[in-house]
């Protein structure tokens, strides 16, 4: 039950990956400008008039309204009057962003759900894993660490939005994703009861160390690169997809350059796999994922972004990141039996 409960947290939280590569491309991450609410609400509104002042509405503590393109929060509980009343109202002061767009807002919004839902799971996994205590406190001791690092993890959703978008802080949301990723598939490995056997080769692991580490940097080079086309969007718009690439810079360069290491390095990996019949199945995922991953950053390069190109591309980055990661845990459990034999 715990291992089950360990792979439902697993999905949840590539949901999330998933629904925040969403709100990447539709550039929606300023959907809701507060945190954790959106606008000061559990659910957000739907149309702007719902966030313009209302004369004799009554207003909770806590709820946005956009006066003059400001963010105005309500001070107190109260019913307005038939003039809107600065006496009331608290300037928003952990930014200056006052957009309302709806699509963009229910992006972000349903984001932040897959979040919580993700954040739930895991709780009931840390919960269900105290049934460990006695034989392998381990167990829970990391349980309980993946609840705060879910914590945390929210945190950083926080300064996301209250930097505006600050590239840096994303790329540390992106990573912090990875971490926990890496530390769910920890947990799948270790509770399980029956490890299958692996052939044992100490360069086979070396170089699945190496594939992860370049996989990692291969990510950060990726959010720069995406960090790039989020200012041509900012001065071109949506609709010049064409253009978006059009002048890259050096970081473009060394990322498409870095894909082919990547690539060669686990091409390596599953060649020695097959060579020496390692047992290794897994390593035939990397490499499909691995090529897939290179075909999108290739389609959104010569033809102009294609619909759900980039929420693929990092997806499946994540994706590949898991399995060489499960696959790196392997090589160390046959480590660990060639040195008992």
């Amino acid at each position: 039950m715990y291992r089950k409960s360990v792979k439902i947290s697993l999905i949840l939280v590539y949901l999330v990956i998933i629904a925040g590569a969403v709100v990447r491309m539709t550039g929606s991450g300023m959907g809701c400008p507060d945190w954790p609410k959106c606008f000061g609400y559990y659910i957000p509104p739907t149309e702007v008039s719902e966030l313009e002042f209302q004369a004799n509405r009554e207003y909770e503590k806590g709820q946005v309204i956009i006066v003059d393109e400001t963010l105005k929060v309500a001070a107190t509980d109260f019913t307005s009057e038939e003039k809107y009343s600065e006496e009331n109202w608290e300037t928003y002061t952990k930014h200056d962003y006052a957009i309302f767009n709806p699509a963009h807002t229910w992006v972000e919004y349903i984001n932040r759900l897959a979040g919580a839902l993700a954040g739930f799971a895991v709780l009931i996994m840390a919960v269900l894993s105290f049934k460990k205590w006695k034989k392998r406190k381990r167990i829970t001791l990391l349980s309980w660490l993946s609840v705060f690092l879910m914590g945390f993890q929210a945190w950083l959703g926080a300064t996301v939005v209250y930097s505006v978008l600050s590239p840096v802080r994303i790329t540390i949301h992106m990573i912090m994703a990875l971490v926990i990723v890496a530390l769910l598939l920890y947990l799948l490995f270790i509770a399980e009861e029956k490890v299958k056997n692996k052939v044992p080769n100490r360069t086979f692991r070396n170089l699945m160390i190496l594939a992860v580490g370049l996989t990692l940097i291969q990510v950060v080079l990726g959010t720069q690169v995406r960090q790039l086309v989020d200012e041509q969007v900012k001065i071109l718009g949506y609709d010049a997809k064409e253009l978006w690439l059009a002048n890259p810079d050096l970081n473009f360069y060394v990322h498409r350059s870095f894909s082919i290491l990547v690539l060669f390095v686990n091409l390596v990996l599953w060649w020695k796999n097959r060579k020496l019949q390692l047992q290794f199945g897994k390593i035939n995922w990397v490499l499909i994922l691995l090529l897939l991953e290179i075909a999108t950053g290739i389609a959104m390069y010569n033809f102009d972004f294609p619909f759900l190109s980039q929420p693929l591309h990092l997806v499946i980055a994540s994706i590949l990141f898991g399995f060489q990661f499960y696959l790196l845990l392997e090589s160390f459990a046959a480590g660990r039996k060639l040195k008992t034999l």
